[in-house]
């Protein structure tokens, strides 16, 4: 069975603005979209009371899914674009669907430039729940042909963040700029005065570090341009201040068999709330 780009519908600037990222990244793939509407059980008064002029709540869910798919058909002709519209609550649904999926695209509701971005907890139940890569969409304007930045982590690199990442950037014939963090020396914390040799030597060793990690990757992928940063301090900020102009930030989190549940991790939080590109977290052991 060919696996479909599955994305989540509500109505949202949000939700649309990902079924629209998400057309565009089926065609790349030659995949099918799969539009899901998970409709929340309520009492049927509810649900037949009039709103928004004569139309009833499932009335408006058919116009909002018919208006969606007529769009997405006419902005990306020979796209084959399937509608599920299915009772439930909306982050298990969700979850379902992303097992036969390639992946899964979801809105993410702006809150200020200050606040940065909600993480709602449809999202979150998605991105922990599953181990599709799963993307988040902002309802802004997104850069088509920015480049994509992979924030990496030397100590333990992961093929399938780096393929994914690699992959991403070659269909849209775009650089790939991976961002690397390493830690400051122990002075910083403790007001001793800065050593400029020791920041520099680290620097040096750090980037020998990343490059020689990305070496056989390059080999694999030579029509995709490297961009290789490797900066002090956190990797959360420098990944949020590459997110202006990106096409596609990834990142990536750790399956943790954890009796007290899955956790996204706090620079992939970080990134979540706070980059304006689409993020993408890629599940890995």
């Amino acid at each position: 069975m060919m696996r479909s780009v599955v994305v989540g519908l509500d109505g949202s600037a949000e939700s649309r603005a990902a079924a629209e990222w998400a057309a565009g990244e089926a065609k790349r793939r030659s995949l099918p979209l799969k539009l899901v509407h998970v409709v929340e059980a309520v009492p049927e008064p509810m649900a037949l009371a009039q709103f928004l002029g004569a139309e009833t709540r499932p009335q408006r869910s058919e116009r909002l899914l018919r208006e969606v798919v007529e769009g997405l058909r006419e902005r990306h002709p020979g796209l084959d674009v399937a509608v599920e519209q299915t009772p439930g609550r909306p982050a298990e649904e969700l979850t379902r669907e992303a097992e036969d999926a390639e992946l899964v695209v979801l809105g993410s509701r702006g809150l200020s430039g200050i606040g940065g971005f909600l993480l709602g907890s449809v999202g979150q139940a998605v991105v922990t729940r599953t181990r599709q890569p799963v993307i988040l969409v902002r309802a802004v304007e997104q850069a088509a042909d920015g480049p994509v930045v992979l924030g990496l982590d030397t100590d333990r690199p992961d093929d399938t963040l780096l393929t994914f990442a690699f992959e991403a950037a070659a269909r849209r014939v775009t650089p790939l700029r991976v961002v690397h963090a390493w830690n400051l020396p122990p002075y910083f914390a403790y007001g001793v005065p800065v050593d400029p040799e020791l920041d520099a030597a680290l620097g040096k060793q750090d980037a020998a570090t990343l490059s020689e990690l990305l070496h056989r990757w390059k080999e694999k992928y030579p029509a995709v341009e490297v961009i290789e940063e490797s900066r002090p301090g956190s990797p959360a900020v420098h990944l949020v201040d590459a997110s202006p102009g990106a096409s596609l930030v990834v990142v990536g989190r750790r399956i943790r068999r954890n009796p007290l549940g899955a956790h996204i991790g706090p620079v992939t939080h970080a990134v979540l709330h706070h980059a304006t590109a689409p993020v993408t977290v890629i599940a890995h052991d």
